[in-house]
């Protein structure tokens, strides 16, 4: 996943980021150069996806010192040239994500959820755009 470097942080947004650019049956489908955070640069080539986060829980603490449970919703949005290509897609990215726990794209003690498939709309461009949400939880380290 590329657009701005980010520095050794892990949140949803990069855990997801990690999944997606790792699943074989997706990157067959969108190139990982394609797989984009934050925003989609102007003349994107297609297909394409952006991962972005929704809202964040405040880390909550565990019994563990040093550690805090976060909670993020991650967006995951599909734009693509046809419908059929869209849907094929957002297919892949549900498979890629959906029920996983363990060590994950950095993160520690991941779980990553469903958590709503949004409607089909136009994208710019006269593009297909569809998003797919989830809700990733993981384990930060505080600095304690």
């Amino acid at each position: 996943m590329s657009d701005q470097p980010i520095e050794d942080v892990i949140d949803g947004a990069t855990i997801m980021g990690a999944v997606l650019c790792a699943y074989a049956p997706l990157i067959r489908l969108v190139p990982v150069e394609n797989i984009k955070g934050g925003r989609l640069p102007e003349g994107q080539p297609l297909p394409a996806i952006l991962v972005r986060t929704v809202s964040s829980t405040g880390p909550q603490m565990l019994r563990r010192e040093g550690t805090r449970r976060c909670i993020d919703r991650i967006s995951v949005a599909v734009r693509a040239a046809t419908w059929a290509e869209q849907r094929a897609i957002i297919r892949q990215v549900r498979e890629a994500g959906a029920d996983r726990v363990g060590p994950i794209g950095g993160g520690s003690s991941v779980t990553i959820l469903l958590s709503g498939l949004g409607p089909d709309v136009d994208g710019p461009g006269n593009t297909y755009e569809q998003t797919q949400d989830f809700r990733v939880s993981y384990d930060a380290t505080t600095g304690e």
